[in-house]
């Protein structure tokens, strides 16, 4: 579980953020949560393969994280909109890419990822959304 400081220096530190699962559609949550983040001054970069190429939120989609590094260079947080039994496969992808955090978001939790990630020298957060804990801690 982490706590609130330790979620207070992710939100505070991190600059990039690529949501992984974004969704164009606006009812969507990983649609809202995204728009919020770049309302707030991050850098969100929209990964989602059906919508590849397309301009969203001031970026082009990337298709994958692997994409999405490649063309805009590190990406501090990795916010993971998929599944539980998916999201092991991202968390490791975000290690092998060099990002700083792993998100998960609520709902989604992999204590086996979230381990691999932590033992690779991330900082991991699971089952929170970033858009609730902004305006909870005050930021």
């Amino acid at each position: 579980m982490s706590s609130d400081a330790d979620i207070r220096a992710i939100l505070t530190s991190v600059k990039t953020i690529a949501v992984v699962g974004w969704s164009p559609k606006p009812d969507r949550p990983s649609h809202g949560v995204a728009a919020f983040l770049k309302r707030r001054g991050y850098r969100v970069i929209p990964v989602n393969p059906g919508q590849a190429g397309q301009a969203a939120l001031g970026e082009t989609v990337a298709a994958t994280l692997a994409e999405a590094v490649a063309k805009v260079g590190p990406v501090d947080m990795i916010d993971i909109f998929r599944r539980s039994e998916e999201a092991g496969a991202v968390a490791d992808e975000a290690v092998r890419l060099g990002a700083k955090v792993v998100w998960m978001q609520l709902g989604v939790e992999d204590e086996a990822a979230a381990s691999r990630a932590r033992a690779a020298g991330l900082q991991v957060v699971m089952n929170r959304c970033p858009a609730i804990e902004i305006p909870r801690l005050g930021l």
